[in-house]
């Protein structure tokens, strides 16, 4: 909506952080056609457990095509920064826990509030969606997601997901 287009892509790309090879997934946001953020994500799955891990962000902010800032940004291992559990494997509603630990920079609490939510996108229609609330106490109030299984973000409070492209 209003011109806003967010683009989530897995990358055949991984990066050592932390002592932990990661999967890179990058976001590229553009509004009315202008670049405005590129962020490339690092996220790692346990074997054993199956619980995906965050262990930070790279972003680079855009004006006028050109990069600016780099609010946001940060990585596991650096600053007093740690991993944060981004989905267990098995989410139970009233699980609470830390997605991202970088003090200062990103603090994203989650409490899982549902595990079988239904909701239809543009997209499509997905159930035994995960619902979450999200918090951060370095901002006022909360955000809602909706993660679909085999999807991933499907909503995220007025962003929806459109279309996925699932040979990409």
């Amino acid at each position: 909506g209003g011109g806003t287009v967010l683009v989530i892509t897995v990358l055949d790309q991984t990066k050592t952080i932390d002592g932990v090879t990661t999967r890179i997934v990058e976001e590229r946001e553009t509004s009315r056609g202008e670049l405005k953020e590129v962020s490339q994500n690092y996220f790692a799955c346990d074997r054993t457990t199956g619980d995906v891990y965050y262990f930070g962000e790279d972003v680079d902010i855009y004006k006028a095509g050109k990069i600016v800032e780099h609010e946001g940004a940060w990585r596991s291992g650096v600053d007093g920064a740690h991993f944060g559990l981004m989905m267990p494997a098995k989410p139970a509603v009233g699980q609470k826990f830390y997605q991202e630990l970088a003090p200062g920079k990103a603090m994203d609490r989650i409490e899982i509030v549902s595990v079988d939510a239904s909701l239809t996108t543009p997209a499509g229609a997905f159930a035994n969606c995960v619902r979450v609330k999200e918090t951060s106490p370095l901002e006022r109030g909360s955000a809602e997601k909706w993660f679909a299984p085999s999807v991933g973000l499907v909503k995220d409070d007025e962003t929806a997901l459109v279309s996925v492209d699932p040979s990409q």
